[in-house]
């Protein structure tokens, strides 16, 4: 482990929006109960709306089970989701979920997978037996391997990010300038 540096790197199992070849790949380890990840939730709408395909954003789970009680089992039905109706499902769950963070139970669950795109049998039955609970272990364990104590937690082009992440402007200038530094305009 390497402080303040993402491990592992991403890579082609992680939820990415945006280009493969984007400049900048921003990382987001987060939980869909955490005030603050909705929050941050928004911020990422309107930065990512402004930088288009100059950016890819990439979602990991790490949810604070200690005092979020329902956010495993809110990752594990996004992931569930993304198993059954694909990428865009998983991010329309990912969506709804961070909206309705007051409202977590099973059935609640099973209604924005219907929602998504997802089908509620197929992810009652995955949280049933766990079926997602090792990929959301393995993107725990990914935040423990890069330093993560928390959420949101960012990293910008592998690097932890502790700029202003709750000012879209600033998050804008800093993505930019990840881009530069890293030789490539965006």
């Amino acid at each position: 482990m390497v402080p303040g540096k993402l491990f592992p790197p991403v890579g082609p199992d992680d939820h990415a929006l945006g280009p493969a070849d984007a400049p900048v790949v921003l990382v987001e380890y987060g939980d869909y109960e955490c005030p603050q990840c909705a929050r941050a939730h928004a911020v990422l709408v309107a930065v990512l709306s402004r930088l288009r395909d100059r950016v890819r954003y990439v979602f990991r789970n790490f949810p604070l089970t200690d005092i979020h009680p329902h956010a495993r089992r809110a990752a594990e039905a996004a992931e569930s989701v993304a198993v059954h109706a694909g990428s865009g499902a998983f991010w329309d769950m990912h969506d709804m979920l961070f909206a309705n963070q007051d409202a977590l139970e099973i059935d609640d669950l099973l209604g924005y997978a219907d929602a998504a795109g997802g089908v509620a049998d197929e992810v009652a039955d995955d949280l049933s037996w766990g079926a997602a609970r090792a990929r959301v272990r393995a993107d725990v364990e990914s935040a423990y391997r890069s330093d993560v104590n928390g959420t949101p937690t960012f990293f910008i082009n592998g690097s932890r990010y502790e700029g202003p992440w709750t000012d879209p402007d600033a998050l804008v200038e800093d993505l930019e300038r990840a881009a530069y530094v890293g030789g490539r305009a965006m």
